[in-house]
């Protein structure tokens, strides 16, 4: 099947007219101009899906009021609505085991969590995979997350680190006003929680949760890096991606190291960073940023590849890079993320100026479209897939 005279944002360029032939789970090939038996969607432009590799979407959906915990099949199919709905269709979702936090961010609840998701994302239209995140101020996590791991559950292992001091927390008092407010607690239950394990704590948690990961081809990275010695330390561990550094020296040093530096998709719209941390744009000029994540807002990723490209800060080719390509290759997927013959099929159809996604194919199935588009009636189920989802 063809999607014909398209916009078409290529690897290396941008085919203004354009069409593209899916068969089965795959893209089969690319012509520039109009081709007669297509689908005609002139005045639309096709993008590769969204690689997203920090997602903390979810979170809000299955406890959106603290202590208020929702049933896990409710909230991911809801949040899968709004996934698609932004052009995302491998998602990484993170699980954070953080011992001595309450809801879903403990350890014990996390690793629940993760078995759930592992039984129900067959379900799912998009491709789900599992981010674990592990405290490592909190080392009596790192059980759940072996366990996760020796289960075949994670897909991605982060390291985070917010002892008070450092990192995203530069000071104690950072610290116990931001978590305060995260979890809806007084300042004073937040301080009397704090316990700063000693390094003969972290380090071997730290070796060890790494050494396991690599020998079952999962990818390492770090959150929050903020110095050259942070960086250097996270790469002697096998860590590939710094997500999140929190200033210039770090990502300048991770981007050095070979480390593909992701930020945050909503800093890069904004122009910088919630808590005052390294702007996107920042590392971007630096040379260093690798990729864009959705982090809290799905919305955000290719909003923000277009913006840069709209600002001339890049190439639209390489700011769709940010969230596709680039995401995808530091984790190993290498059948997908750009728009070239013999890639799978996840594709975004969108409109730019009012800028909406129109419809999503994920493995060569229609599984959200618009009305309005032109096509009802024209789609083979047989051909490219049984599920499809109409949205007004």
């Amino acid at each position: 099947m063809w999607l014909s005279g398209l916009k078409l944002v290529l690897p290396d360029e941008v085919l203004p007219l354009g069409s593209l032939r899916l068969e089965g789970e795959w893209i089969a090939e690319i012509r520039e101009g109009q081709v007669d038996e297509g689908i005609p969607l002139q005045g639309l432009t096709l993008v590769p899906g969204v690689i997203d590799l920090h997602a903390d979407s979810l979170e809000p959906e299955l406890e959106p009021r603290p202590g208020v915990q929702l049933a896990a099949e409710m909230a991911l199919e809801v949040w899968e609505n709004r996934a698609l709905a932004a052009g995302m269709t491998t998602a990484f979702v993170t699980l954070s085991f953080w011992e001595g936090l309450p809801g879903w961010r403990s350890p014990e609840t996390a690793l629940a969590l993760a078995e759930q998701l592992v039984a129900l994302r067959s379900h799912l239209s998009l491709d789900l995979r599992i981010h674990a995140r592990y405290e490592v101020s909190r080392p009596l996590g790192a059980a759940a997350v072996r366990h996760a791991l020796s289960q075949g559950w994670v897909d991605l292992l982060s390291f985070m680190d917010h002892t008070p001091g450092q990192g995203q927390f530069p000071t104690l008092e950072d610290y116990v006003r931001y978590m305060a407010r995260h979890l809806g607690q007084q300042p004073e239950e937040v301080a009397a929680s704090l316990r700063n394990p000693s390094q003969l704590e972290v380090l071997p948690a730290l070796a060890e949760l790494a050494q396991q990961a690599k020998e079952r081809g999962v990818t390492l990275a770090s959150h929050d890096d903020d110095s050259s010695d942070k960086v250097q330390l996270m790469a002697k561990l096998g860590v590939k991606i710094s997500e999140f550094p929190v200033t210039l020296e770090a990502a300048g040093e991770a981007q050095q190291l070979g480390l593909l530096v992701v930020m945050g998709a909503p800093n890069a719209l904004r122009g910088s960073s919630h808590v005052g941390n390294l702007s996107a744009l920042q590392a971007l000029k630096a040379g260093s940023l690798g990729a864009l994540a959705t982090d809290y807002s799905p919305a955000a990723a290719l909003r923000a590849a277009f913006a840069l490209a709209e600002k001339q800060a890049l190439e639209l080719p390489q700011a769709i890079a940010l969230v596709s390509r680039n995401p995808a290759q530091a984790v190993g997927l290498q059948d997908r993320g750009a728009l070239c013959p013999g890639l799978r099929a996840d594709l975004v159809i969108l409109r730019e100026k009012p800028f909406r996604v129109m419809g999503v194919f994920v493995a060569g199935r229609p599984v959200f479209l618009r009305e309005g588009l032109g096509w009802q009636g024209r789609l083979d189920p047989q051909g490219v897939g049984s599920r499809k989802v109409e949205v007004p």
